[in-house]
């Protein structure tokens, strides 16, 4: 069922917006594309909007979804903690330094249009060597340090950032920073989604062999280890999988709040607890919800764009009231 509802996502993303294309002509025009096919001259501008401007964005919206929503469950199991997130690493904070230094002040103007990605990995990837550092300890890298580091430098990194936008010498560059900041898929292109796949790929394929050690994890480091399982090194492990792609996300995309945090709680009331299931569909979920997040965002006050953060802050909010509210489903045990 989700794998249908995912097909008629993207044909929705791709055929509704400001410009509507019905879906006959999308799914041919889309055939056209990967054929390499003939179109007539009058439908030039539709084959460019479906294309190369909804077509890329709603991928990626899929890709975006899919491995926010993986990573929301491998980092409550890394830290052992129901509030945990793909941005509790102190991740997106740190690429929101470089992805605002980009956007404020030209830096790294020589790298063109791959700028700002660029410089948002180099900061995810400094903030999560900083993190790592910091956070490690003799007994290796407990939930309760990795947290708290992160916090803590997730704390630090946006008031870098705050400083960034307040001395930033044009006001239309602190609106795109906070529009970036709050998450964002306009000005996607075909550019923006290998890495962001391949990344996105590689880590559920990897959580998805590492399900039953989860499982494991999950149940604590003593039990962990009853069971063969070493805690410390499938933390790092996890640690670096959980970075990396959320570092290649927040590259293209922006910080997308509420998708890691909240899936994986929908996904577990569903199927359960086990990360066998939870890792199979976790993916599926929020790729649905990414896509139709992005067209409301795109559609809701066009011809402007509201962040990806807004909508998924404003559906998040009340489902997880909801969940705090309904008997039979508990957050981490209690």
């Amino acid at each position: 069922m989700l794998c249908a509802a995912l097909v008629v996502s993207v044909l929705c993303g791709i055929a509704l917006g400001a410009a509507r294309v019905g879906f006959a002509d999308a799914i041919r025009l889309i055939g056209a594309g990967f054929s390499g096919g003939w179109i007539d001259a009058a439908e030039l501008s539709t084959y460019q909007i479906v294309w190369e401007v909804r077509l890329p964005r709603v991928l990626l919206a899929v890709v975006v979804g899919a491995g926010l929503s993986t990573v929301g469950v491998a980092s409550q199991a890394l830290v052992r903690n129901a509030l945990a997130d793909p941005y509790v690493l102190g991740v997106s904070s740190g690429a929101s330094v470089g992805a605002t230094a980009v956007i404020v002040f030209g830096a790294f103007a020589v790298l063109g249009i791959y700028a700002l990605s660029i410089a948002a990995f180099l900061g995810a990837l400094a903030a999560t060597v900083i993190v790592y550092l910091a956070a490690r300890s003799p007994l290796g890298i407990t939930p309760l340090r990795l947290v708290l580091t992160g916090t803590a430098m997730a704390y630090g990194f946006s008031a870098v950032t705050t400083v960034l936008v307040f001395l930033a010498p044009r006001g239309d560059a602190a609106r795109s920073a906070l529009f970036w900041l709050l998450g964002s898929l306009g000005g996607v292109t075909w550019h923006s989604l290998p890495v962001a796949a391949a990344a996105v790929v590689l880590g559920i394929g990897y959580l998805m062999l590492s399900a039953r050690q989860l499982n494991g994890l999950a149940m604590g480091d003593e039990t962990a280890s009853t069971l063969g399982i070493d805690p410390a090194r499938l933390r790092r492990r996890l640690f670096v999988v959980s970075a990396a792609v959320t570092g290649c996300l927040v590259a293209v995309s922006g910080a997308v709040g509420f998708v890691g945090l909240m899936v994986p709680h929908l996904v577990r009331m569903l199927v359960g607890a086990d990360h066998r299931r939870v890792l199979a569909i976790a993916p599926l979920a929020g790729g649905v919800l990414v896509v139709w997040v992005d067209l409301l965002a795109r559609t809701l006050v066009a011809p402007q764009e509201l962040p990806l953060g807004v909508i998924t802050a404003a559906v998040g909010v009340p489902v997880f009231v909801w969940l705090m509210r309904r008997r039979g489903y508990v957050f981490g045990g209690n």
